[in-house]
């Protein structure tokens, strides 16, 4: 094996499959990237196991052959050559030689043959297009509310929901919950759900991508397949039911208040500063007439915020975690939001002031007299 390609070429491609790289395996095979150049391509592949990525770019002067190269060593080898023509050349016993300008390496490599198989294409027949900057958005409205715990099963995982003419996106951990809907005409209704660590990394893939505007899903009973371009990712689904989402969300409201986005983000981070210092990140909200009064105390001090609102219905004195109420607030791009509420142990229904293109569900925090 052996090829030529310009240093900015491969550290691009270097840094897009390293994304599937894990460094939690026991298994040698999976901390490296397998290099199989092909005629004048170079495919870069990375597995997990659950998350695969494939990238094919031009090189020069190919001679075909494959070989496994450790990803944190060569990666680091390619960064710090200097910008121009290097030279990849495999030797005897797996052995990988660079070269560029005056530096050379040699680096022990692993045989292509342990690499595990990505497997054959499935569910060509379901393809799903996405325009690519409305499902970038839609990824990082949704994928900070699923939960981390990786025993939690589903709900690490974004609901994807195809409907005729939509496309809905629904995460939540059990504190708090995200629904995003975009216009979209669909052939087919279908639900999917995908980790969302995975639909993470797919976002910074289509943040770092040019000159394409969709991204297609080939979606089968166990994984789907995305293309971008040269870019090719094989993600395992999540197997299980997702739970019923619409039968969490309030049907009715006591108390609806709008305010200002940047207000009332700006006032709850101020306040945050004391109740980081605290226990469960706590703030108490009072609604009262025209005002929202946001307060939080620690032992090095304690804070008040007020903040003009438009309120319909009852007062309410609610406790929160700072931390769940920013997450939601900060993907918020509207100038105002509407914020529902019933009494201090119901969730708040954070939704546009027209419309209904998200909804945040937060789960309250119970308060004592003393905040």
């Amino acid at each position: 094996m052996k090829f030529i390609c310009q240093q900015q070429i491969l550290i691009k491609a270097l840094n897009t499959v390293s994304k599937a790289v894990t460094s939690r395996s026991t298994l040698p095979i999976l901390k490296g990237i397998l290099l199989n150049v092909e005629g004048n391509k170079l495919k870069l592949l990375a597995s997990d196991l659950d998350l695969s990525i494939e990238k094919t770019i031009d090189i020069e002067d190919g001679i075909d052959g494959s070989v496994v190269v450790q990803s944190k060593l060569f990666m680091d080898i390619i960064r710090k050559l200097p910008s121009g023509d290097i030279i990849v050349e495999e030797e005897e016993n797996n052995t990988l030689f660079i070269k560029s300008s005056k530096s050379e390496f040699r680096i022990v490599g692993l045989s292509a043959e342990e690499f595990p198989s990505f497997g054959e294409e499935e569910g060509e027949n379901k393809k799903i297009t996405f325009d690519k900057e409305i499902l970038k958005e839609m990824i990082r409205k949704t994928s900070f509310s699923a939960s981390i715990d990786e025993s939690k099963g589903v709900i690490t995982g974004i609901l994807t929901e195809l409907k005729n003419d939509s496309l809905n996106m629904v995460s939540l951990d059990g504190f708090r919950m995200a629904i995003v809907r975009e216009k979209m005409e669909n052939k087919d209704e279908r639900k999917i759900i995908i980790s969302a660590k995975i639909m993470n990394e797919i976002g910074k893939i289509i943040s770092e991508s040019e000159g394409v505007e969709k991204l297609d899903f080939f979606v089968g009973e166990k994984k789907a397949i995305a293309r971008l371009d040269d870019t090719k990712i094989v993600m395992r689904l999540l197997d299980g039911e997702f739970i019923k989402y619409k039968d969490i969300l309030p049907k009715e409201h006591k108390c609806k208040i709008k305010v200002s986005r940047d207000e009332l983000f700006e006032s709850i981070e101020r306040a945050s500063i004391f109740s980081r210092e605290g226990k469960n990140n706590l703030i108490k909200v009072s609604i009262n007439e025209d005002m929202m009064t946001i307060t939080s105390r620690s032992e090095e001090g304690k804070v008040k915020e007020e903040l003009a609102i438009e309120k319909e219905g009852i007062n309410v004195e609610i406790g929160f975690n700072s931390k769940y109420v920013l997450d939601a607030i900060k993907v918020i791009d509207d100038e105002e939001v509407i914020m529902e509420f019933n009494a201090s142990v119901n969730p708040c229904l954070v939704k546009p002031v027209e419309g209904d293109k998200y909804e945040y569900l937060i789960l309250p925090v119970r308060i004592n007299n003393a905040l």
